[in-house]
C-alpha cells in the first residue's frame, strides 16, 4: 500500500476553500480560502499551493446545480468548480469526489455549516482557522481532508 503523507480537502467555489491535512501528524492542517480574483478562481495561486504541499490525492466535494440558484450563479459556480478540478488534475493530483451527505455522516453532522466549523475547532484547536462565523468552507474542506484519511488508512 502507499503511503500517504498528504491529503488536500476542497470546499468547491470561489467562496470555497483548500485544506492540506498530514495523517503523519493528525495535529497539523493547513487551511486557505479559496485562491480567487473576483468571482473566479485564480488558477496559478491555486497551483501554488497545490506545488507547494504535494497532496498524494484530493477529496472534493461532489457538487451540482441548485434548483432555486439563478442562471448567473450557477455558471459562476460551475466555472470555478471546473476551474478548480482542472488545476488539481494538471498539478497530476489524484480526484476523488465525495458526496456531502456521505462524508457528513461519517462526523455524524447535517447541512448545518456551523457544526462543521464546531467540529473542526474541536479537531484542530491550535490551528485558529476556524475562529470566524465566515470560516465553515474552511472547516468543511479540512474535515474533508480527515475524511480521505479515514477512507485511505
Amino acid at each position: 500500500m502507499i503511503k500517504i503523507e498528504c491529503i488536500m480537502g476542497v470546499d468547491p467555489g470561489v467562496s470555497g476553500a483548500v485544506a492540506f491535512y498530514f495523517p503523519e501528524h493528525p495535529h497539523r492542517v493547513a487551511v486557505y480560502d479559496m485562491p480567487s480574483i473576483g468571482k473566479e478562481v485564480n488558477a496559478p495561486h491555486l497551483a501554488e499551493l497545490v506545488h507547494q504541499y504535494k497532496p498524494d490525492i484530493a477529496f472534493i466535494e461532489l457538487v451540482h446545480a441548485m434548483p432555486k440558484q439563478g442562471v448567473t450563479s450557477s455558471f459562476n459556480f460551475g466555472m470555478a468548480y471546473g476551474m478548480m478540478r482542472g488545476v488539481i488534475a494538471a498539478c497530476g493530483v489524484p480526484q476523488q469526489l465525495v458526496a456531502p451527505n456521505k462524508w457528513k455522516k461519517h462526523f455524524n453532522l447535517n447541512a448545518d455549516k456551523e457544526l462543521s466549523r464546531r467540529l473542526a475547532i474541536l479537531t484542530w484547536p491550535e490551528a485558529g482557522k476556524f475562529n470566524r462565523r465566515k470560516d465553515d468552507g474552511r472547516a468543511e474542506a479540512a474535515l474533508l481532508a480527515l475524511y480521505g484519511a479515514a477512507l485511505t488508512r
